[in-house]
């Protein structure tokens, strides 16, 4: 009906034409012939057929169609067309609309009512007034709920504007902070390489071995920094540097430090580390350490009381396998029974996936089977230059 409403509306005029027709048939009643009847009962049901796009227009052709039958009395469909015209007007047009229609159409038929002067004029008025007024109660009730229905949806399309917004925000500013991130390390490795190329300037005759390491040195950071800078180049969006206050970056190596706060917030952490994280470039090192601390910051804000957390950090030859698991606490045994809890993520999970990302690397969040949370991360060790 909502995709093709002129269809559902003809059928809705044939019902109304083929009930007249066998009325005219069917029952031994003072009727004009049927070459009357029928082009009476074919014009007013016709309107019909555009209630819905025209509500207007239709209703008021079949006020003006419905005057003969009312006067000839031609079978039912005078009354019911003019009924399903007030609530139509009622729905599309709006209650002002529909309260005039209703009241011109209520006077057109107590006019033909108190000029055929039939006996039970008086209990057909009646009838009719009851029917005109419980399509307009209908028509009242329809309309309403069309009006919330447009307004929710009007509110859901803003929710879900508000939230992509949200989330764009949410990935620029943690771009913006990697790059922050990312220009410090590149700022090191500059260091670096002013450093030991100074030395190997000065060890360049006197100890040659030693200023080959120097020269080695500096080619290694010098290609970790290449690829780190393009990645930087690709996440500036023009911003300078803020007033927050220069700190030393954290990297892999301090995760015991880290797991030992969150031991202190009251979340009992196993930590277990296969591999020397010492050996990996400065950016993915911090990649690494953030992934583990949002995980964690979500154990402590979503899991249940009594919660404990898995931190497992793994180098591979080419890759950092990450898992950072938790059981959930009390509301782990809901998981389990298939019941749902809430889940982690929001601006913190977008800026997990987003620093797993740039360096190259996956990220899945999800629940973990026995119950509670779990994230796996996977960086490559060493960056394309």
């Amino acid at each position: 009906m909502r995709a093709h409403p002129m269809v559902g509306d003809s059928l809705l005029a044939a019902a109304l034409f083929t009930v007249d027709v066998l009325i005219f048939l069917l029952e031994d009643l003072p009727m004009p012939a049927w070459y009357v009847t029928v082009p009476l009962d074919l014009l007013l049901v016709l309107p019909l057929v555009i209630r819905r796009r025209h509500p207007l227009w239709s209703a008021y052709l079949v006020l003006l169609f419905a005057l003969p039958p009312n006067l000839l009395r031609l079978g039912l469909a005078a009354v019911f067309c003019t009924a399903i015209a007030i609530y139509t007007v009622v729905v599309y047009a709006g209650r002002k609309q529909g309260a005039i229609y209703a009241v011109a159409s209520m006077a057109t038929h107590l006019l033909a009512e108190f000029v055929m002067a039939e006996p039970d004029w008086v209990a057909n008025a009646v009838t009719v007034t009851l029917i005109f007024v419980l399509c307009w109660v209908l028509g009242e009730y329809v309309g309403a709920r069309r009006a919330y229905h447009a307004e929710l949806e009007a509110r859901l399309h803003l929710l879900e504007t508000e939230r992509g917004q949200a989330a764009r925000i949410a990935v620029a500013e943690e771009r913006g902070r990697i790059a922050r991130e990312l220009h410090d390390v590149v700022a090191h490795a500059v260091s670096v390489i002013v450093v030991q190329a100074d030395g190997a300037s000065y060890m360049i005759r006197s100890n040659p071995e030693l200023a080959e390491r120097a020269v080695q040195t500096i080619s290694e950071t010098g290609r970790g920094a290449l690829a780190e800078l393009r990645r930087l180049l690709d996440l500036l969006r023009g911003e300078g540097r803020s007033g927050e206050p220069r700190v030393p970056q954290p990297d892999a190596a301090t995760l015991a430090e880290l797991a030992e706060r969150v031991r202190g917030a009251g979340v009992p952490v196993h930590l277990e580390v296969d591999g020397e994280l010492n050996d990996l470039p400065a950016g993915v090192s911090l990649g690494v350490y953030r992934i583990v601390q949002e995980s964690l910051t979500n154990t402590l804000k979503h899991a249940g009381p009594g919660a404990s957390a898995t931190v497992r950090v793994r180098q591979a030859a080419d890759t950092v396998e990450i898992e950072v698991t938790d059981d959930g606490g009390n509301s782990g045994a809901l998981v389990a029974a298939g019941e749902s809890t809430e889940v982690p993520g929001g601006n913190g999970l977008i800026g997990m996936r987003e620093r797993a990302h740039v360096f190259g690397g996956t990220i899945e969040v999800g629940p973990a089977p026995g119950g509670g949370w779990r994230v796996r991360a996977s960086l490559p060790v060493r960056l394309a230059p």
